[in-house]
């Protein structure tokens, strides 16, 4: 059976709950498909997210050579006490996965942008601390993205829309690490 054709059998309301992968028929629990609200809000949730990132994305390597997820780093960086926060956390506030961060950091750090340090009184912990050069960096990107968020989102939203908007988010965010510390993600 084709791909298409498992797409088509899985999507029909008259397929039956059965497994495909196996030879027996079992028994399945069907999904709860999304009704067309649910469609047109997941949708649009997944093509505005794709193009606001692009565009931040974009507008930030035009005018400054610097990629979102660094300007992300950058941030957090500088938020954090003498500029340095633990890898492992760095990529629990950025949502990454310890590695990707990891290779993020070598890259901004032969940019000059950061410094990885070693823990003292941990010797697996690595620090990412920001240097002057990426504190300036950071200082000229930010009116960039600063603007650019404005421009595609704050603006666009009446304050009752950002409050709905934080409320959603932050409970998403919080169910998703819940499930992360639970070992579902």
């Amino acid at each position: 059976m084709t791909r298409i054709d498992r797409a088509t059998l899985a999507l029909s309301e008259e397929a039956p709950a059965v497994s495909l992968t196996g030879m027996t028929a079992e028994p399945v629990e069907q999904p709860r498909w999304l009704d067309d609200d649910e469609m047109r809000a997941w949708r649009a949730y997944v093509v505005g997210s794709a193009l606001l990132e692009y565009r931040l994305h974009r507008d930030l390597q035009e005018a400054h050579g610097l990629a979102l997820a660094d300007y992300e780093l950058l941030v957090r960086l500088s938020e954090a006490p003498d500029g340095r926060i633990r890898m492992s956390l760095l990529a629990g506030l950025v949502a990454s996965s310890k590695s990707r961060v990891s290779h993020q950091i070598a890259r901004m750090e032969k940019d000059g942008l950061v410094l990885r340090e070693g823990c003292n009184s941990d010797g697996r912990g690595v620090f990412a601390v920001l240097t002057e050069h990426g504190r300036e960096v950071l200082r000229t990107a930010a009116p960039t993205h600063v603007e650019g968020v404005r421009a595609h989102l704050v603006d666009e939203l009446s304050a009752e829309e950002r409050a709905v908007l934080a409320r959603v988010f932050e409970r998403v965010t919080e169910a998703l690490r819940l499930g992360a510390s639970q070992g579902y993600c």
